[in-house]
């Protein structure tokens, strides 16, 4: 089946778990290109009454009555589908066909004359939500597919009417290289999601491929090894424009007379190969940020927006949903989430917090799958170790099953101070019967681990509110 033909020759799609993170945007975007959508979920939400409001139908159970009162002529699923879901076994045993999201994702990107992919292990969202806010703030009109949700728009996608598309290209099982980006930028290259590559070597492989179907412009960290490596490694490179960005001087973009607002919110000169071509003061913080906003920077230039422009509208851009995004302060206690899951992430999102004026840091940590828990162990520590205080929760094994005898009791061990409880709640409430006013309480992992910061919330405000 070529899903690019499919797709030119029918009207009436079907998603099921529509109302997905990765789901919705990719429905509005057919939405708008003409689309017939239904779907189903069983989880009620905002992401359901938007496509409801743009006229798709859906139901909210799963069964395979829904192929039959729909009649679809294609049929997307999310691999988030459990195992033995009674409406995806009826539609991969039916005629119609079906897709996993990734392949209709890599037919939509090949809608577009101007599809940028963003890649790399770590600051994809955040780099996502801020080149996505300069081209939308800047009269570009782009079309959005994000990781996490861009305040800016209150959702993780858009679909705009320029011939521009920005999206979130995640490395995970290779789910990118369905993907055919005109620009690609690569942030960096770690050793993350080993369960399916293996070895580093594999993972480097997998973004030189991504890199090598690149058609017009390949934008680099040349500070990161790895992704030196996967450059390197590159044998289509006939007709490509290169730039490259980091703090070596070496670099075609890197940023000078670096200082910081309130301890960790980030000023520098932006210079182009040795000369200064302006000035910008971002609104989110960390040195991390500067490496990620200046891939975005070199890529809105390319995309005809002004250095002044960028310098006029970027420090609107306060961070994406789940990074270190403040969730509210009460009684002088600040309670913020982050998506922070490796041990690098951690060490930036920590070292970064650690800057900024608080009596203590109060890190909740939620370890997310067995495996990178076991093969980062040692790295963990030493990263939950940069806070005053460390409190976790058990492990989040997600898609593995605990076949190594991998607890968070274990990492605990390593972390001097450190406490931990199987439950969110028991975290939660231990640590608001510590915390002081002038603290930050600050959850991070990939997992569910911001109910906690909800929930501690939600009390605050209710003794606080009598």
């Amino acid at each position: 089946m070529n899903i690019d033909s499919l797709l030119k020759s029918i009207k009436r799609i079907h998603f099921i778990g529509i109302g997905g993170s990765g789901m919705c945007p990719l429905a509005e975007i057919l939405i708008a290109n003409g689309y017939a959508l239904t779907g189903s979920d069983n989880n009620p939400g905002d992401n359901i009454n938007k496509l409801r409001d743009l006229g798709a139908e859906i139901a909210m159970e799963q069964v395979p009555e829904n192929l039959t009162k729909f009649n679809p002529e294609l049929i997307v699923y999310t691999n988030a589908i459990l195992p033995g879901n009674p409406e995806l076994s009826a539609a991969m045993n039916g005629e119609v066909p079906c897709v996993e999201r990734a392949v209709l994702f890599g037919a939509i990107s090949r809608m577009f004359n101007n599809c940028i992919g963003v890649c790399g292990t770590h600051g994809k969202t955040s780099t996502t939500s801020l080149l996505s806010q300069l081209l939308l703030e800047n009269g570009k009109d782009p079309t959005l597919v994000i990781g996490g949700i861009l305040p800016l728009i209150d959702s993780h996608g858009r679909s705009g009417k320029s011939d521009t598309m920005v999206c979130e290209a995640c490395e995970f099982k290779d789910t990118f290289l369905e993907l055919s980006p005109d620009t690609c930028i690569i942030l960096n290259i770690d050793n993350d999601h080993m369960e399916y590559f293996g070895t580093i070597e594999n993972s480097i492989r997998s973004f030189t491929k991504f890199a090598d179907m690149t058609t017009n412009l390949v934008v680099y960290n040349g500070d990161d090894e790895n992704t030196l490596t996967a450059i390197k490694n590159m044998t289509n490179t006939s007709g490509k424009k290169f730039i490259s960005f980091g703090f070596d001087s070496s670099n075609d973009y890197t940023a000078a007379n670096i200082t910081f607002v309130r301890g960790a919110y980030p000023e520098f000169d932006v210079i182009y190969r040795g000369d200064k071509i302006g000035h910008v003061a971002l609104g989110f913080p960390g040195m991390h940020s500067v490496i990620n906003s200046l891939s975005a920077i070199a890529v809105a230039l390319e995309n005809g927006i002004t250095m002044e422009q960028i310098s006029a509208t970027i420090g609107n851009f306060k961070g994406a949903g789940r990074r270190y995004e403040i969730l509210g302060e009460i009684g002088g206690i600040t309670i913020a989430d982050d998506y922070a899951h490796h041990p690098t992430e951690l060490f930036a999102t920590l070292n970064t917090v650690m800057r900024m004026q608080f009596n203590h840091v109060w890190a909740v940590f939620q370890p997310f799958t067995y495996s990178r828990t076991k093969t980062h162990m040692k790295a963990f520590a030493e990263a939950l170790s940069i806070p005053d205080h460390c409190v976790m929760t058990e492990i989040m094994g997600s898609r593995e099953i605990n076949t190594d005898g991998v607890y968070t009791s274990q990492l605990a061990e390593l972390i001097p101070g450190s406490v931990w409880f199987e439950t969110q709640k028991e975290v939660a409430d231990y640590v608001m019967s510590k915390a002081e006013p002038g603290d930050l309480i600050i959850t991070l992992g990939c997992g569910d681990i911001y109910k906690a910061a909800q929930y501690m919330l939600k009390t605050y405000e209710e003794r606080l509110n009598g």
